[in-house]
């Protein structure tokens, strides 16, 4: 409940994204097939769509390293007005968590530490957080110019990539 009404006020929130930023979509993710699909991984896709309020497998994904620090993109495979409201209402609401060294959403859908997250509590005076619309979704951009806070930037992210099963 609690979760709800803090989306609600993260998608009122939303009116001050820059449309002007927007970019090409991402490509649809591969559906996990039933031979390979694991409990665990779905247990946390089950747990990251609840966050999100959108059905994991109905979006895709994309954690990327760059040198300057991240990339968290998010986006609904097909058009859906409320799909995108929800997910950057969650992107919204995750860079200003992490911006206050709150960890605690990432925490719950891996259920348990994520590498990276401590160095990134540690160092959040020296990581800046935004978020930009993309067409189906939108972007977390985590950037830094810290040797410390890039390293636990980048073991977060590995961890995301690993995690999520996007490859990249």
């Amino acid at each position: 409940m609690r979760l709800t009404a803090v989306a609600t006020v993260a998608v009122v929130g939303l009116a001050a994204c820059d449309a002007s930023k927007r970019s090409q979509g991402l490509p649809a993710p591969t559906p996990v097939g039933t031979q390979n699909a694991d409990s665990a991984f779905n247990a946390m896709e089950h747990r990251h769509g609840d966050v999100v309020g959108v059905d994991p497998m109905a979006m895709a994904h994309q954690f990327t390293a760059v040198p300057e620090g991240a990339d968290i993109s998010l986006e609904r495979q097909a058009h859906d007005e409320f799909g995108i409201t929800q997910i950057r209402a969650h992107l919204l609401l995750i860079s200003r968590s992490f911006k206050r060294g709150d960890f605690t959403i990432p925490g719950f859908i891996h259920a348990g530490d994520v590498p990276g997250a401590a160095g990134m509590r540690e160092r959040s005076g020296k990581i800046d957080y935004t978020v930009e619309d993309l067409p189906h979704g939108g972007v977390l951009r985590v950037r830094s110019s810290d040797p410390e806070a890039l390293q636990a930037i980048h073991s977060f992210i590995a961890f995301q990539i690993a995690e999520h099963r996007t490859g990249k």
